[in-house]
């Protein structure tokens, strides 16, 4: 009977994990999301599903491994997220997560693994995970290891200019308020249909911001919903292009970071 090999962490035994890392030097993933609002459409896990989901493709590419993921991120900011205000929103403080993320990290390079992704699917992330490996890289200098490398990556951010032109065929509005909205929706209804409910798809006008910030923060220009653009151009056709499109490309990537 053919050995199954297994891409996820949580399915191994510590012996499975152990001879992988020994033997393969395998690429060790490690999504990172949040538990945050999406609207009346999409679940408050979606900032986990995404990364997930394309971290276990490029795992699968790859011959790698796939961490349970973070299901916390750093509080949502309302002109990227809508804000920490909306019920279900549940973050953490900056602290806290580049805590958590240095801890993951440490581990990994204890147990000898030495190719490490984290994988973001929280835009709010992005400064903390750098925090994060800054300061696990020099947690494992001290400790004598030097072969150690990290790399950080927003999924979002492969997303080419034939896909956006698939994604946007009117024009991308901005990134930022691309919260809940036709690229996440898109993906969402390719991967997890049961899970996006398709007659709540709100259509409004785009977010409204000032240039600045006054905090507290104005939550007049928010939409009461919490999508900040219309998704009402989502498609599960979408979501599959995007998927096919980003998921070789950071492999291609990851082979070159890893050389």
């Amino acid at each position: 009977m053919a050995e199954i090999k297994r891409v996820r962490l949580a399915d191994m035994t510590w012996m499975e994990f152990d001879a992988r890392v020994r033997d393969e030097n395998p690429v060790v993933l490690l999504p990172i999301g949040a538990t945050e609002q999406h609207g009346p459409h999409l679940p408050l896990a979606t900032d986990v599903i995404l990364p997930e989901a394309v971290s276990l493709r490029v795992a699968e590419a790859l011959g790698g491994i796939v961490l349970p993921p973070v299901a916390y991120g750093y509080k949502s900011q309302p002109k990227t997220g809508g804000g920490n205000h909306f019920p279900g929103t549940i973050s953490l403080d900056a602290s806290t997560l580049v805590a958590v993320l240095r801890d993951v990290v440490n581990e990994l390079a204890r147990h000898g693994v030495r190719k490490v992704v984290l994988m973001d699917g929280h835009m709010e992330n992005q400064w903390f995970i750098t925090e994060a490996i800054d300061l696990a890289l020099r947690d494992q200098r001290r400790e004598g290891v030097t072969d150690l490398r990290v790399v950080k990556l927003g999924y979002w951010e492969f997303i080419n200019a034939e896909s956006e032109a698939v994604l946007f065929p009117d024009g991308l509005l901005s990134w930022a308020l691309e919260h809940a909205a036709v690229m996440e929706t898109s993906v969402m209804l390719h991967l997890r249909p049961d899970l996006v409910r398709a007659d709540a798809i709100p259509d409004n006008p785009p977010a409204d911001f000032p240039l600045y910030d006054v905090f507290p923060f104005d939550l007049r220009p928010i939409p009461p919903d919490g999508v900040l653009s219309s998704p009402i151009s989502a498609s599960a056709e979408k979501g599959r292009h995007v998927l096919e499109q980003v998921v070789p490309d950071i492999v291609a990537a990851l082979g070159k970071a890893f050389a």
